[in-house]
């Protein structure tokens, strides 16, 4: 098992010179990775962790206090899981352990109520392994009708649970609509892809992004940084590609 000084915290002190994980930046400058920096710059000061693995890599967790996590779902003195993800060589080595092990001691040394983590009943791209979360304890404790779920592990008997309007997933506006946030830096050249794809293809397209807090709790569906409707129904939390997208504009 590796030990702690292995892993170190994004501080509004480092974030400028730190990599954040998810697309390792070259020497270029790429937008989505600024948009999340930016991001990330304001939440830090209200208690969001991002803690990583300190090398060129992708193993890290970052979770928030629920109450000014950017998702549509309620709960008292919870910490919302966004994202644990290791990749390539670094799997199998104990790492997502450790930083599940670490998020759970600092929910206890905070006295929180416990963890929750958007789920589903058959594991989606673009959502943390919720089998490995359940070998921590994690329950499902909410559902919606089109199979997402809330996990959480709770430390004192309370559950969290999806707002109403996350479960209503549905909008009157029946066009291509995606509610997304600068959280993830995969989320702006998606946008971009969609963008242009639909302009090419004469699709039309409301692409609203969530800006605040408030707008993040009110979400018509559930969200962890990116949430797809059409024909006025809601149709999934994960980022687009061309192939999915036809998938769904084919509906």
């Amino acid at each position: 098992m590796d030990t702690d000084h292995n892993f170190i915290n994004l501080t509004t002190e480092n974030l400028s010179d730190e990599h954040v994980c998810c697309i390792i930046r070259s020497k270029k400058f790429h937008p989505g990775i600024e948009a999340k920096r930016q991001w990330l710059a304001a939440r830090l000061e209200e208690g969001h962790v991002f803690r990583k693995l300190d090398i060129k890599g992708t193993v890290f967790i970052e979770y928030a206090p629920l109450e000014t996590a950017w998702v549509p779902v309620t709960g008292n003195n919870y910490y919302y899981l966004y994202c644990l993800w290791v990749a390539g060589p670094f799997k199998g080595k104990g790492y997502a352990r450790s930083l599940m092990e670490y998020c759970l001691a600092d929910a206890k040394e905070k006295g929180k109520s416990g963890i929750c983590m958007l789920g589903s009943n058959k594991q989606k791209a673009w959502l943390s392994d919720q089998n490995f979360a359940k070998k921590f304890d994690f329950k499902v404790v909410d559902t919606t009708d089109n199979g997402y779920e809330l996990l959480a592990l709770s430390l004192d008997g309370t559950t969290p649970q999806f707002t109403k309007q996350a479960k209503s997933q549905k909008i009157e506006n029946k066009e291509l609509t995606i509610y997304y946030d600068m959280q993830c830096p995969y989320v702006y050249q998606t946008i971009e892809m969609i963008r242009q794809y639909c302009k090419t293809n004469t699709i039309p397209l409301s692409l609203i992004q969530v800006d605040t807090l408030q707008k993040a709790k009110d979400l018509p569906c559930v969200f962890n940084n990116f949430g797809v409707f059409y024909k006025g129904t809601f149709e999934t939390v994960n980022l687009l590609d061309i192939t999915s997208l036809k998938r769904i504009l084919n509906k």
